[in-house]
């Protein structure tokens, strides 16, 4: 039996190194935290093309290496390319706009009378057009405030833009190195799982992989299925900066609002400067593209798990707007994991009654 100074000994010690592992703990956290979001968004892309890496190796006769090498490339290539060329289209249009504001030829449009009958905008709007299209120097000046305000803030966002392409820069590299070595981080998920949940765990597991490629399909390909649309519809009517438009479509579906409301200011323009009949066809273009998703979800979320679909969506979008974007992919398996836990909860009180009916 320890006395009563050997028992305080014991306290002491214990209260000592859990202490210790409690600051190692907190020290790598702080040391690993600036790589969170690359390494969660690397994991992230590796799970979600896996399937897609095993086809391109299979049609490369098994050479693992070159198809890493190619999902390497294609995947720096469809990052970088759109953002050279979207950055291309802003600075040229912003020259453009400068130099004919400069020279004096840059003229704006006068409104339609059809402008004033817009509910609660069309007076004030009216006005400020009919004055700008006037008087366009006047006009910017009145409003000189508001367009710094709003120049400060594109330069922000542009910067908060370059730092995320080098960061799903990273991401990708890092996704490679993990489908390298995706037997291993198969075998580690199973142990972690295991180790939380039983037997049940390595199961928890494959429904995170499936959920997180489920997502990846039914909310980031049907809003990529939607820009694309909308950018070859808007290139086919001559809408002004249509990949910048395109770019804000893939957003607005991403957060999961619809990509009408981007579609409706091209449309109004397009009525506005092309004839009636592709006006027309370019407006039932749009309204398809952005109602798209009612059909392509259903095909897309959810396929292949035991998971219903509803639940999926609501954890994609409640992640979302609790973590931003990568919380479209947290949300879902959280809430799936949840779901499952929840049903074989349920199952002891379900067997009985089961049986009784037998």
């Amino acid at each position: 039996m320890p006395t009563q100074t050997e028992q305080t000994q014991q306290v002491i010690d214990t209260a000592i190194r859990l202490g210790v592992v409690g600051l190692i703990i907190y020290s790598c956290l702080q040391i690993f935290n600036p790589f969170v979001l690359p390494v969660a968004w690397g994991i992230i892309i590796a799970v979600a093309v896996y399937p897609l890496h095993q086809r391109i190796e299979s049609a490369l006769g098994g050479r693992s290496r070159l198809a890493l090498a190619v999902f390497v490339l294609f995947g720096l290539t469809l990052l970088i390319v759109p953002s050279v060329l979207l950055a291309e289209s802003v600075v040229d249009a912003i020259q453009g706009a400068w130099t004919a504001y400069e020279d004096g030829s840059l003229h704006v449009p006068p409104p339609s009378s059809s402008v004033k009958e817009w509910p609660v905008v069309g007076e004030r709007l009216y006005a400020t057009w009919s004055a700008a299209n006037q008087n366009l120097t006047t006009t910017l000046e009145r409003f000189s405030g508001q367009l710094t305000h709003l120049a400060t803030k594109l330069l922000a966002g542009a910067a908060s833009a370059g730092g995320t392409v080098l960061q799903f820069l990273i991401s990708i590299l890092i996704a490679a190195v993990l489908m390298a070595n995706a037997e291993g981080g198969r075998a580690l998920a199973h142990a972690i799982g295991r180790r939380l949940a039983g037997e049940a765990g390595a199961d928890f597991a494959d429904l995170a992989t499936a959920t997180t490629r489920s997502v990846a399909q039914g909310v980031l390909g049907v809003a990529l299925i939607q820009a694309i649309l909308s950018g070859v519809g808007m290139l086919a009517v001559g809408v002004p900066a249509a990949g910048l438009w395109a770019l804000l479509v893939l957003v607005l579906a991403i957060v999961q609002l619809p990509p009408l409301l981007v579609l409706a200011p091209a449309i109004i323009y397009v009525f506005s400067a092309s004839a009636t009949v592709p006006a027309v066809l370019f407006m039932i273009w749009g309204i398809i593209v952005s109602a798209s998703d009612a059909f392509l979800k259903p095909l897309l979320l959810g396929r292949g798990l035991d998971v219903p679909m509803l639940v999926i969506l609501i954890g994609a979008i409640g992640g979302m707007m609790v973590a931003g974007v990568i919380g479209l992919f947290v949300g879902a398996v959280v809430l799936a994991l949840a779901y499952k836990l929840f049903m074989a909860w349920l199952e002891p009180a379900t067997q009985p009654a089961a049986e009784v009916a037998e």
